[in-house]
């Protein structure tokens, strides 16, 4: 891929950018002379010196170097001489567990506490002996039913004699018979028609009632997809502005419209002039 012959954007003209490959060490401007032969500071030679590289050695490629997510203090092994030296005292005592100073190890109790402070502990002869007070008897108790409170029946009861003994009225048997219905969800698509209604004549308010709702007047149904063009618009012929509003808007092409040369250049009045001591204060950085 290769720089250069760019369409010019904003006012600049096209094929400014020299030609260059990308994928080189070669730059993209040409460099300043003065700046090859320039010597830098020793702060940037520091700040361009590459990272230390720890896995020099025995530590070259060791498996516990992937533990460390690449840090300095990585995983390493214990030296034999490490491994055989007396702790001191200090060292020992930062060693040892932690003590259960309220609690008594090794206890069934203490596995139902969940390692918390105030674990399930014996209570003593004396606190089970002891008579309790008026008020713990009286936070004791349970919280009483209300009075009008009554418990659910069963589902099942027993149905009492005189309700076995007793015979229902005829109301009862004519609502406990089932409705009668014909086979089938449908009723017969013909029924009898009785001769009274074949040979009655409608009234003439059921006459009325029976006409179709009509249309308004000045109704008109609508117009089909498709219509015969008439003779004369055929051959009628446009007038000079509706020709003029059916042709085209022809705009010019962008890439000629947006180029121009000259977009940058400053006027030689424009040189010469001098601001104004209030544009001059507002073109001060503000101080922060």
């Amino acid at each position: 891929m290769t720089l250069g012959h760019c369409p010019g954007i904003g006012g600049e003209p096209p094929s400014f950018i020299p030609e260059q490959t990308w994928g080189t060490q070669e730059t993209l401007w040409q460099l300043n002379p003065a700046t090859k032969s320039h010597s830098a500071t020793p702060r940037l030679a520091e700040l361009a010196s590459p990272k230390k590289d720890f896995q020099t050695g025995v530590h070259v490629n060791r498996p516990i170097w992937q533990y460390s997510c690449g840090r300095v203090s990585a995983l390493s092994f214990v030296d034999e001489n490490a491994m055989k030296a007396t702790p001191s005292e200090r060292i020992g005592q930062l060693a040892q567990h932690k003590k259960y100073t309220l609690h008594t190890p090794n206890r069934s109790d203490f596995l139902y506490s969940c390692g918390r402070v105030s674990p399930i502990w014996h209570v003593s002869d004396e606190s089970m002996r002891s008579a309790p007070r008026p008020h713990t008897v009286d936070l004791a108790h349970h919280k009483n039913a209300h009075k009008d409170f009554l418990l659910d029946r069963d589902v099942q009861w027993e149905v009492s004699k005189s309700a076995q003994t007793t015979k229902p009225t005829e109301r009862l048997e004519q609502l406990a018979t089932p409705k009668l219905r014909a086979e089938g969800p449908f009723r017969d698509p013909s029924w009898s028609v009785s001769e009274a209604a074949l040979n009655s004549v409608a009234s003439p308010r059921c006459q009325e009632l029976a006409r179709a709702k009509a249309l308004a007047d000045g109704f008109q149904h609508a117009r089909e997809i498709q219509w015969p063009v008439s003779k004369g618009a055929r051959r009628a012929q446009a007038s000079g502005r509706l020709s003029e509003l059916a042709s085209p808007v022809q705009r010019v092409n962008m890439n000629v419209l947006q180029f121009n040369p000259d977009a940058f250049q400053v006027k030689p009045l424009a040189l010469k002039a001098r601001i104004s001591g209030r544009v001059e204060e507002l073109s001060r950085p503000i101080e922060r």
